[in-house]
């Protein structure tokens, strides 16, 4: 197992690494991959913007809400079992999304590929930190990151192609494709799995009222659209969420095997990295989704130009991360953690000067260039701090954590979107959701700063030599 980025991989890191990105990569892709779809959906489905937003939100509910007992289920069943199951129910319900003959069909469908999607990411993370160590794993993270982020931001070239050439539901039916192919690499790869640990149990309580609490949350701030805070439909389930997330906390405190250790969040890293990334990904998503739609709804951009219209981050993301993330294993996380997240704000300020007509070159590619330099000096080093604040044996559970923060801070964020844009995007929405999304980027930087400790060199030094 290398220690070193230098190194060259052994079979089995290239292969661990090879089913990790592809794994992660569909499950991050179907959180934003619909948002230049919406409006494809919508003229065909109906419905309007509350469906448009729960077909998001209803991926990214169960996403966020499952995934840490799925980081569970990852430590105690195998991570290559889990990650099994997790490609043929993503498969499966990808289908059944692609099939959908109703707005309500298609968000059921949506919360179920959500459910399989969960069973993705926490086991295919923790395949890397258990196999790869030292510098090399920083670097093998960054490749990982790189990939996944970049799913968010590339997403929208996919959905704007399938729309504009084919039809919205080919999205979907894509995902077939790398299922498919990660298969018999997933398969040799089942020497790696461990027993189940005696006495090991899932945390089903746990489960049940981090779903009632969240989904009740987000359902209100959805309904509030339409329904204003004085309904019923509104107040009762919000009531019902804030309850059900109290009762969530409180069982966790006191179980002997919660599916979110409180504990891990006293380690500093973990801790602040966790805040950190609540508001990095928060604004990330919230960020693309209403720009994704104003590119479309206002500036009258089609499906496929305004998913090539925020590809210009994604690509630099591609370029940059790996490298990142080897310097952060060299130097320490805390000042890319910094850094990048500014220059991601930066980005979004930029996008101030967006007005009608659109001029793309001089009003949005240089924020996007900007934003993903600032991208990709943040994820490796923000993934790879939180990781290596936790024991390996936690991996699992550990990185369960982490993505479940970054889903649901996009959920809220989304679920707050209607608050900041009015009911119509508009360019003066637009403008208002790029100062938001530049604050919470700027909150994350700070967080990094005030928070995170770099490791002794001397101790990232031998980690690497005694690893190599």
């Amino acid at each position: 197992m290398s220690g070193t980025p230098a190194a060259a991989m052994s079979s089995v890191e290239k292969r661990v690494l090879y089913v990790a990105i592809v794994a992660s990569f569909i499950a991050f892709l179907d959180g934003s991959v619909v948002n230049l779809a919406l409006p494809a959906i919508g003229r065909e489905l109906g419905g309007g913007l509350v469906v448009q937003q729960w077909v998001v939100d209803a991926y990214l509910l169960t996403l966020g809400a499952l995934i840490l007992v799925a980081g569970s289920l990852s430590d105690q069943f195998g991570r290559v079992r889990v990650l099994q199951w997790g490609l043929a129910g993503f498969t499966a319900t990808s289908v059944l999304c692609g099939l959908a003959w109703s707005g309500e069909s298609l968000i059921v469908a949506r919360g179920l590929q959500g459910v399989a999607g969960a069973l993705l990411v926490p086991s295919s993370l923790a395949l890397i930190v258990t196999v790869f160590s030292g510098p090399a794993q920083s670097a093998a993270i960054g490749k990982w990151s790189a990939w996944t982020s970049g799913a968010i931001v590339a997403a929208p070239l996919l959905g704007g192609i399938s729309v504009d050439v084919f039809t919205w539901r080919l999205i979907f039916f894509l995902n077939i494709v790398p299922a498919v192919a990660v298969w018999p690499a997933l398969s040799r790869l089942r020497e790696l799995d461990l027993g189940r640990l005696p006495g090991s149990t899932i945390d089903v309580r746990g489960t049940v009222l981090a779903v009632i609490g969240l989904g009740g949350i987000v359902y209100a701030f959805i309904e509030r659209g339409s329904l204003g805070w004085g309904a019923p439909q509104v107040w009762l389930p919000l009531v019902i969420g804030l309850a059900g997330l109290a009762g969530f906390l409180l069982h966790e405190r006191s179980t002997p095997a919660p599916m979110m250790p409180l504990r891990l969040f006293a380690i500093r890293n973990f801790g602040w990295g966790n805040i950190a990334t609540t508001v990095i990904y928060g604004a990330l998503n919230l960020g693309f989704f209403v720009l994704g739609l104003f590119l479309q709804q206002v500036a009258g951009l089609g499906a496929t130009a305004a998913g090539f219209a925020l590809l210009p981050s994604t690509l630099i993301l591609l370029l940059l991360s790996a490298r990142v993330g080897a310097l952060s294993g060299r130097f320490g996380p805390r000042w890319f953690m910094t850094a990048g997240p500014l220059l991601c704000a930066a980005g979004f300020v930029m996008l101030l000067g967006v007005g009608l007509p659109l001029d793309y070159f001089g009003q949005v590619f240089p924020g996007m260039v900007v934003f993903g330099i600032g991208l990709a000096v943040t994820v490796a080093p923000l993934t790879a701090a939180i990781l290596g604040a936790v024991d390996p044996e936690e991996a699992g559970i550990g990185s369960a954590v982490n993505n479940a923060v970054a889903r649901i801070a996009g959920l809220v964020t989304i679920a707050f979107a209607g608050l900041i844009t009015g009911p119509v995007i508009t360019t003066a929405g637009l403008h208002g959701t790029a100062m938001v999304t530049a604050g919470l980027f700027i909150a994350g930087a700070v967080a990094s700063a005030v928070g995170i400790r770099n490791p002794p060199r001397e101790a990232v030094d031998s980690t690497g030599a005694g690893a190599a």
